[in-house]
């Protein structure tokens, strides 16, 4: 906690490493890595060579790199249609441990997400996990509405594309639990000197581009 707490001391050529363990409801746990720089955010399985999720700050663009298939997916932000009426979402945080904030994410009665963040902790690197989403927003929405109907959850309209960014904007998430039984719990943050080849999509895998 020591470490997360200690905001603002990576120098300009570092980027900063954050390590969850994730479980999906009846799952294996499983790691993931995420590094962020002020361009990029990669994540990824823990492994240099892995198939990762590499998000262009810049531009906005995010490519899912599959290397068994020498393919690479690009997604865009897309427009959003209106928020329903009446949209009943609330964020609702209160300070839990020292330096971290607990919080609860809901849709009218229904708890779609709680956990904690740290608001002082890698704060870009909050902020970058909030743009991951928001570039995906919109994606996320088209598979929500191609979802057959009994299989459709508001939750997963607020955590994935109305309040997509609402608790990334609250500061580092530590752990999280979702309606679904997902969670996620953080397990170590560091300041390592940037690696370049990291950040690069491969040059010669089939590129598709996903609908949005």
């Amino acid at each position: 906690m020591c470490l997360l707490l200690v905001a603002g001391t990576a120098q300009a050529a570092d980027m900063t490493v954050l390590r969850y363990l994730d479980q999906d409801a009846g799952d294996p746990s499983y790691v993931t890595r995420i590094l962020v720089t002020a361009d990029f955010l990669r994540m990824d399985g823990g492994e240099d060579g892995g198939d990762f999720i590499l998000l262009d700050r810049r531009t906005r663009r995010v490519f899912n790199v599959l290397h068994d298939a020498r393919m690479t997916m690009q997604f865009v932000p897309g427009k959003l249609p209106d928020r329903p009426q009446p949209w009943k979402a609330r964020l609702a945080a209160q300070p839990g441990a020292a330096g971290t904030l607990r919080y609860r994410l809901s849709v009218g009665e229904a708890l779609c997400s709680e956990g904690s963040v740290a608001p002082r902790a890698a704060p870009d690197a909050a902020r970058a996990l909030g743009e991951l989403k928001g570039v995906l927003a919109a994606t996320q929405y088209r598979v929500w509405r191609d979802t057959p109907r009994e299989m459709q959850h508001d939750c997963d309209l607020a955590n994935l594309v109305w309040d997509a960014g609402a608790v990334p904007g609250l500061g580092l998430p530590l752990e999280e639990r979702e309606f679904s039984g997902k969670t996620r719990r953080i397990e170590s943050q560091a300041s390592e000197p940037v690696r370049p080849e990291l950040f690069h999509v491969p040059d010669g895998y089939a590129v598709v581009h996903a609908p949005s």
